[in-house]
């Protein structure tokens, strides 16, 4: 791990070559994909657990139907 003098001196390096003006661009970008990235993810884990709440009333439906003829098929019998 670099100690504190030599990060001082790769970050001086770094302003130098790329200026304060492209390093703020930079990071406000970085901020912006980072919010877009962390939204999608938001999204697509509301769309799975609709999708698992629409499945679970799909097996529920099935379940009471197939209830219903067994009871059905037995009072016939």
């Amino acid at each position: 791990m670099p100690s504190l003098p030599q990060l001082l001196i790769l970050v001086a390096v770094v302003v130098l070559l790329f200026g304060t003006k492209k390093l703020r661009t930079l990071g406000s970008d970085l901020g912006t994909s980072i919010k877009g990235f962390k939204k999608a993810m938001d999204d697509d884990d509301g769309n799975d657990q609709k999708e698992h709440n629409n499945l679970q009333k799909v097996e529920n439906i099935d379940s009471s139907d197939t209830n219903n003829t067994d009871t059905s098929n037995s009072k016939k019998e």
